[in-house]
């Protein structure tokens, strides 16, 4: 009997060896009905309490993919009244095939007990090196506890395995009923019953959303935007508590660029239609988003080149007139927190931008407009002023008109556009650095690869947007959080190193590090999302921990949960949060 069961163990523990020397995550079958995934801790809730980022094992029970009947592929294209119906019953397979499904109690304890032994240098013929990664089982939590998980660590010294940490993992269904949670000093003895240990280390964390998903009248307004606050701090008192501002303190910032509540709104439709531009040079098809004046962009041009040959007779007073028209004429659709990066020092290129991003339709539309433009230029008709530092091809033009010498250029093909492109990339750039700079945030040497022409158009696009949602971060956290100069420097510096790296992610979250008492006035009064504390004792890679987490929503995603209140209280009518309760204890067995 113990030779077949060692012998199971080293079955079991082969296949999570050539499953763990796969260089990427893959998953695999074994005995049929059990499925093995090797993934990141972090993608599972309970399991990135203990493991993090680190590599684990997960068993689940095996659901087959629905393949689709030949018949049915062969009647795709008929238009039968019972089509919906069909495509609404394969949604439905197609959506309980995304649920994980969990394996029994008894099986889950087999299949530890099985990766122990493996674990087991004493253990004949079984080879422990190096150490397997953590195992964690889903269960039907039909045991009395209700487990809903089963997870199995080793313990190394050095190369060699000289123990294993057992996980279980229990949960219960949302309650607002404050007096059926654990209380701290329950949980003390549920951890003494496994430890005996004279010290205990107590430490609590919580989590809150400050920006993000709101509720309005009971109705959920969805945004991929959130900014969440991390606290950590020892000598917890009751479950649950509020962080102390002695805590540590920690944002967790994503921001999806184009949240019609972002003041950068505005500047984001203007990024768009650059990048609408850069598409179209780069696939040969464009999509031309909805004018936003109703006058044509060449009868807009028309008017623009009039307005300068009739009142601008010097560069002194053209300058003047160009700043004071801006500040008297705000651009009525702007969102009321533009003026951030509102300039009043457009000059003759990027005021011609701005007509242009807003009316063009079609190709012919970009070339009609500069060839009015460099007409006006050739015959002398303007004379525009520009920024010293353009570098758009038509800005190249306008310095060779100060000397009644322009290059011929053909208006045909992709040339306007491209131009048109420069001109949008430019005064873009500009945009943001006066903003930056302006606000102290950084400096023109830090900017230097996002400014940088020496790159091909399409890279310069994807380094603008990569600035543009670096202020999309900034502007939100000084605007809705009201964060302090030094925590919005310190943040800019962070995005800045970051996108040098990295490629353009609306979905990283940036880190920063903050003094509770700057966002006590958003904390302190609401509910947590996520609140835990944990009982430790014992140091390093024999440290051993039980834990209690309360979150708004279940921790668990295989398992439905029945909760113990009306469902008016889901949508925010009592006054009396709502929490699940999940549980963790551990247990640590020495291999003699």
């Amino acid at each position: 009997m113990g030779s077949k069961v060692i012998s199971s163990a080293k079955d079991f523990s082969n296949i999570l060896r050539s499953l763990q020397d796969e260089k990427s995550n893959d998953s695999c079958t074994y005995e049929e009905d059990i499925q093995i995934l090797k993934m990141n801790g972090d993608k599972i809730a309970v399991v990135n309490m203990y493991c993090d980022n680190q590599p684990v094992f997960i068993c689940e029970k095996y659901v087959p993919k629905i393949s689709e009947p030949d018949d049915q592929k062969m009647t795709e294209t008929s238009n039968c009244a019972d089509d919906d119906d069909a495509d609404d019953a394969n949604a439905d397979l197609f959506q309980t095939e995304l649920v994980p499904d969990p394996l029994t109690i008894m099986k889950a304890r087999q299949l530890l007990s099985w990766y122990t032994l493996s674990q087991n240098a004493n253990v004949s013929a079984v080879d422990n090196i190096p150490a397997l990664h953590p195992l964690w089982v889903r269960c039907d939590m039909s045991d009395p506890a209700g487990t809903s998980w089963f997870g199995a660590e080793t313990v190394c010294v050095g190369s060699k395995v000289t123990g294993v940490k057992l996980y279980s993992v229990t949960c219960k269904g949302s309650t607002v009923d404050k007096k059926s949670l654990i209380t701290l000093d329950e949980l003390k003895q549920e951890h003494r019953k496994r430890h005996h240990s004279s010290s205990m280390v107590i430490k609590g964390s919580a989590r809150f959303n400050l920006f993000g998903s709101t509720v309005v009248e009971n109705t959920m307004i969805e945004s991929q935007s959130s900014v969440t606050a991390d606290f950590k701090w020892s000598h917890v008192e009751s479950i649950p508590e509020t962080p102390p501002l002695s805590s540590t303190a920690a944002l967790n910032i994503k921001v999806a660029s184009g949240d019609m509540r972002s003041p950068m709104f505005e500047m984001y439709r203007e990024l768009e239609f650059l990048q609408t531009l850069a598409d179209g040079l780069r696939t040969g098809e464009t999509e031309w988003m909805e004018p936003l004046e109703s006058t044509s962009a060449v009868n807009l041009t028309k008017a623009y080149l009039e307005e300068l040959q009739n009142t601008a007779k010097t560069l002194q007073d053209q300058t003047a007139k160009k700043a004071e028209s801006t500040k008297q004429k705000p651009d009525t659709d702007t969102a009321i927190f533009n003026s951030f990066l509102e300039r009043g020092d457009l000059d003759f290129v990027e005021q011609l931008w701005v007509r242009m991003r807003k009316s063009v339709t079609s190709y012919q539309d970009i070339g009609d407009c500069l060839k009015l433009v460099i007409e006006a230029l050739r015959y002398g008709d303007i004379k525009p002023w520009i920024h010293r530092d353009s570098s758009s091809s038509l800005s190249k033009l306008i310095l060779q008109s100060y000397h009644q010498q322009i290059d011929h250029v053909s208006l045909t093909g992709v040339t306007p556009v491209h131009m048109l492109l420069e001109m949008g990339l430019d005064k873009m750039r500009k945009d943001y650095i006066n903003y930056l700079i302006g606000e102290e945030l950084t400096t023109l040497n830090h900017l230097c690869y996002y400014l940088s022409t020496e790159v091909d158009l399409q890279e310069q696009v994807i380094r603008l947007r990569k600035l543009h949602h670096l202020l999309e971060i900034i502007v939100t956290c000084s605007t809705f959080l009201g964060l302090p100069y030094d925590r919005l420097f310190f943040l800019t510096q962070s995005c800045l190193q970051h996108y040098k790296m990295y490629p353009y992610d609306e979905d990283h979250e940036f880190k920063l590090q903050i003094k509770p008492a700057l966002i006590s006035h958003f904390y302190q009064k609401e509910q947590p999302v996520l609140w835990g504390v944990e009982v430790s004792s014992g140091h390093g890679p024999r440290e051993v921990r039980t834990a209690l987490q309360l979150s708004d929503r279940p921790l668990v995603d295989h398992v439905i949960f029945e909760t113990d209140y009306p469902n008016e209280t889901v949508n925010g009518d009592s006054e009396d949060p709502a929490f699940f309760s999940t549980t963790v204890c551990c247990s640590l067995v020495n291999f003699a």
